[in-house]
């Protein structure tokens, strides 16, 4: 498995590959820890980017994944983003990786909602993939009831990826 960041911008490995990662849930009723599998990968206008049958993924919805080019937040603007695209989750990476032609798939796990939103955690990421620890430090500081209940959905999530990993490849399996 290569780690290739947010937006994708480390070097991506030779070969098919399956967007795998957390999402933010774009409507309502899918918990953190809730796995998708995408039928269809759309960006911001609903300009659909990548379309094949969903990776069988025991436990997994089917659904429309929408690589909204940064992390989405606002719960007035993941509605938005639901109404106009049809997505009920939104990533960072899978767009990068569908213009390579050898998407293969599409899996993420909710790791955040409309009602529980990361706060000042939407700005941890690194575009390489690594985790700016002073942002999350500053985050705890300023909001440490909502850090930590984010980021224990956001293990949730990691979780559910695991057992997602699991059944893809059974042989790579811990």
């Amino acid at each position: 498995m290569a780690r290739v960041g947010l937006h994708a911008r480390l070097p991506l490995p030779e070969g098919r590959l399956v967007s795998f990662g957390l999402a933010g849930a774009l409507v309502s009723g899918l918990p953190p820890g809730t796995l998708l599998t995408a039928r269809r990968v759309v960006d911001a206008d609903g300009t659909v980017l990548w379309e094949d049958e969903a990776l069988p993924i025991p436990g997994a919805l089917t659904a429309v994944v929408c690589d909204a080019g940064y992390v989405v937040d606002d719960p007035v603007e993941r509605r938005e983003l639901a109404r106009r695209t049809g997505a009920a989750g939104a990533d960072t990476e899978s767009a990068t990786l569908a213009a390579t032609g050898r998407l293969a798939g599409v899996v993420r796990a909710i790791s955040d909602t409309p009602e529980q939103p990361v706060g000042r955690l939407a700005r941890a990421a690194v575009p390489d993939g690594r985790t700016d620890w002073r942002v999350v430090l500053g985050a705890l500081v300023a909001e440490p009831a909502g850090t930590v209940r984010a980021a224990l959905a956001a293990r949730r999530g990691l979780e559910s990826l695991r057992h997602a990993a699991a059944a893809l490849a059974p042989e790579a399996a811990p």
